[in-house]
Parts: structure tokens; sequence; C-alpha cells
């Protein structure tokens, strides 16, 4: 394990050619009303001209939602990608499968391999769900929440595309400027089709993606080991799971757990500051992030009559997104809608070995069976309810839990290599692609 988190290492600086075009930010000139390189100064416009980079709109340089090429023949074979294929860190499609034309001619969208996607609902844009269509056909079709970009090759290359869109401020950007109500908000194609980008010749594009890559290199290292840890975690409970099934049989959830609390409803009132309000969308990748919104302490018990959280319990998001599991540190908080609050049995079920379990593939995989909707996805409680956990005894359940800590842990660490490395990609990104 620690080779693998050594081949993670990288310097905290990289040494990365600048792109010849750019002026580096202490070169005379950088002002607008300097001539860097021209000695000629007002009398020549030959430096301002070399340095000057056009914005363009998007949409003048890209199709935006573009018709398919060809039409495929009913029986040929295309290649269909979800949303969840749609790696966030990557950048691109990790897996996509084989469809006759006819299943899938309807009702998705359609696009060409090495188009670059773009979730439009919220949390996915958000979470950066942006990425090329690398499948292995020239024609796929995927989720309708996808907009579709395919840059115009003469003008504007794709991985400088997909760079500068991945970029924090376009994110942020696209939020605000998002339609629609709580929970299906989404980002127009307006937005996108008027979004400008710096452009260089199209040989600078390239390299300007090229050391872009480069530093994106550093992240996947990271996210191999990563990958590795989920792998040693998903067997040790397979082994579990097998190991139960020659004992004992698995338990439905409700059968387990002494509380299941359900805070679907209207949102509470929010205040400037009070009692933490914990949402769904702070719960990600097993943890609670910060809270930025609060209820008044006078209407905390109100808000919270159906039941007080305990230091421990497991909370469950239920939609937008569904699956995310993180368990309570601090007790003080409020909890929103599309959260479910789940305490296990003292004597039968460990919280954290629950916890850990919700996550896993053979588990994770009934929550989505029991999901439904056709644009979000989420778990009505009584579907919930009937989950079945393989159940071994209480101790053995620690001893997972104990080793699932452990390995969350050197994930957590990796995570923030790789974060470290984000953050150093976004200031080359910002650097290259000036505004």
């Amino acid at each position: 394990m620690e080779n693998d988190l050594e081949s993670t290492h990288h310097p905290s600086s990289v040494d990365l050619p600048r792109p010849k075009s750019l002026p580096n930010p202490g070169d005379p000139g950088r002002n607008s009303g300097d001539r860097a390189g021209d000695p000629a100064g007002d009398e020549g416009a030959g430096g301002d001209v070399a340095m000057t980079i056009p914005k363009l709109r998007i949409g003048d340089v890209a199709q935006i939602n573009p018709r398919p090429s060809r039409v495929p023949q009913l029986d040929e074979k295309v290649s269909f990608a979800g949303m969840t294929d749609l790696s966030a860190e990557r950048g691109c499609i990790t897996q996509s499968a084989l469809r006759p034309y006819a299943e899938v001619c309807k009702g998705y969208t359609p696009f060409h391999a090495q188009d670059i996607l773009v979730a439009k609902i919220t949390p996915c844009f958000e979470n950066c769900k942006i990425g090329e269509a690398s499948i292995p056909t020239d024609v796929g079709y995927g989720s309708t929440e996808f907009h579709v970009i395919r840059p115009l090759p003469a003008r504007l290359d794709r991985r400088y595309l997909l760079h500068f869109l991945r970029q924090a401020r376009i994110l942020k950007t696209g939020e605000r400027r998002m339609t629609g109500s709580a929970g299906q908000r989404r980002v127009p194609a307006s937005f996108l089709e008027a979004l400008e980008i710096p452009l260089p010749p199209l040989e600078e594009q390239r390299r300007i993606a090229a050391i872009l890559d480069k530093a994106g290199s550093l992240q996947k290292l990271s996210q191999s080991a990563i990958t590795k840890l989920h792998q040693t975690l998903e067997s040790s409970f397979r082994r579990l799971s097998t190991i139960t099934a020659c004992n004992c049989a698995s338990k439905r959830l409700e059968e387990v757990v002494e509380a299941i609390i359900d805070y679907r409803g209207k949102s509470p009132e929010k205040t400037a500051e009070g009692i933490p309000l914990i949402t769904a969308r702070l719960i990600k990748e097993g943890r609670i992030l910060g809270a930025t919104e609060f209820i008044a302490p006078e209407s905390y018990s109100e808000w919270m009559r159906r039941g007080m959280p305990k230091q421990g319990d497991v909370v469950f998001t239920t939609e937008a997104p569904l699956g995310q599991v993180a368990q309570i540190d601090n007790p003080d908080v409020a909890l929103a809608q599309r959260l479910v609050l789940l305490r296990g049995k003292s004597k039968e079920l460990d919280n954290t070995y629950l916890r850990f379990a919700l996550r896993m593939n053979s588990v994770a995989e009934q929550i989505r069976k029991r999901a439904t909707g056709s644009t979000v996805l989420g778990i009505r409680q009584k579907e919930l309810r009937q989950i079945e956990i393989p159940l071994p005894a209480l101790e053995v359940q620690r001893d997972f839990a104990r080793l699932a800590l452990a390995i969350e842990g050197e994930i957590q660490r990796l995570r923030q290599r790789a974060d470290s490395v984000q953050a150093l990609k976004d200031s080359l990104a910002n650097r290259l692609m000036e505004e």
C-alpha cells in the first residue's frame, strides 16, 4: 500500500513551459496601454497585435447540441453512456455499453466520439461532470441531462476547450446562470453558447492543452491508488458477505435499525447564523462538509420533531444525489430534506459498519434498482427499508469497520494530494487562459 501511496508524490511546483504567445506576470507591457515587445511603442502596432488574444463566443467556434452527422441502422450497435459513466475526476467517459440503435434512438442525447459532454443538471454540473466522449464507436447516445459541444476543428482544440470548461470559475459562473426550481436546476445551452473563450492560434491551444494534460497526469496517479484501495475494501466486503451467507442470512434494513427518521418535507426557514443545517449536497465521499446554511435555535425543536440525531448516527441521501452516506460527529445539527437518519440496534448492527455497507457495490446496486425517477433518481423510505444488509457477528462487523476506516484515511490523504495538484492545475489554467 505504501508503494501505491508513494507513487502519487508530486513536486511542490512543476516546471512547465509557458506558451510563447502569453506574457509572463512580470513582463513589462502587461497593462493594456503598453506595447510589450514593440520597440516602436505607440508608433508600431506589431507587438500589441502579437500579444493580444481575442475572445470569441463558444457558439461561434463550436456547435452546441448538434444533430448527429449520420443516422445508424436500426440494428447497428452504438455506444450508450449514462450520467454515472461520465467521470468528474477523469474528465471523460470511463465506461459505456453497446446497444442497438433502435433502443436508444428516441429519448436520449446523441453525440459523436470526442465531443465534449457537459452535465446540465445540479449537482452534477457543480461537481464538474464535464468530459470527453471517449467511446469505441463513432456515434453514441446518453443521458438527456447532457449538453453536447462539438468544436470546429479548424478553430478550437477539443482538449483546450475541455480544460477551459472545467475551471472552477466557469463552474461558479454556470451555477449562477442555472434556471429551474431547487433540485431540478439546469445550466441552459445559451450560457455555453455565449460563454467567451480566449482563442490563441490553434497550435498554441494545443500547447496549452498539453501542459494542462501533463499536470492532470499527476492527479491520475493519486486516482489510480484510490481505485486500488476501493477495490481492496470491496474485496474484503465480498469475502465477508460470503462468510455471512454460509453462517447466517442477510437481514432487511428495517429489521436491524432502531430508528429510521425521514426529514422530507418543505425546507426550513434559513437564518444567517444558528444551528448548522446539513443538506444532501453536503454529504460527499463519506464526509459531512461544512454547513453554509443555518436555522434559528428557537425553530430547532419544531423542525427536528421527528427525532434528534445522536453522535454516530448514519445519514443517507435519498435524492440529488442518491446514495451518499456519512456519520454524524456533532449531533447539534439540523437535517434538511432528502436525508434519512439511520441508527442500528446496538446489539445487532454497528453504525460504522452500516455506513460502509451502504456504499459497497452489492448493497448500492439494490438501492439503485429500488430507486425511481426519469431525470433524478430517488428512493422512498419504504423501499430503503427493504434493502438487505449482510449481517455477520457484531465483532466481525467492528473488525471490518476498523479496516474500512484505515483504508478511508489513506484515501483521504490521497485525495488531499489530488486536491493540491488540482489547485496547481487551476492556477496554470488561469494563467494560460487569461481573461
